[in-house]
């Protein structure tokens, strides 16, 4: 099964272009990593920590995601990522993401 891995971060760390952690700051602390399903029913997370700031995100098949204040269902006309794609949101502590299949 496709799954696209979400981990979350209580820090930014230092700003190099994008929003990248770093580890000598000492903000790299992961607060948690949960795969989840990719597959043409929409997958919502469980709410960010209450420390959460920033989420890498990583696909191993081409999906669409959503990040909201309320667990809204991602859609094939939300943002899309391709497979093997990686990128990292600033988010607020109690935010969703949700994630679903896309060609």
């Amino acid at each position: 099964m496709a799954k696209l891995y979400v981990t979350e971060y209580s820090g930014a760390g230092r700003y190099y272009g994008s929003a990248i952690p770093v580890a000598d700051t000492g903000v790299w602390t992961e607060n948690a990593n949960s795969p989840m399903g990719v597959s043409a029913s929409a997958t919502v997370s469980a709410s960010f920590g209450t420390n959460t700031k920033l989420i890498r995100v990583e696909t191993d098949a081409i999906c669409s995601i959503v990040i909201s204040p309320t667990g809204a269902n991602a859609t094939a006309n939300n943002a899309r990522m391709a497979a093997n794609q990686t990128e990292y949101y600033y988010v607020e502590s109690g935010h969703y993401i949700s994630v679903i299949t896309n060609s």
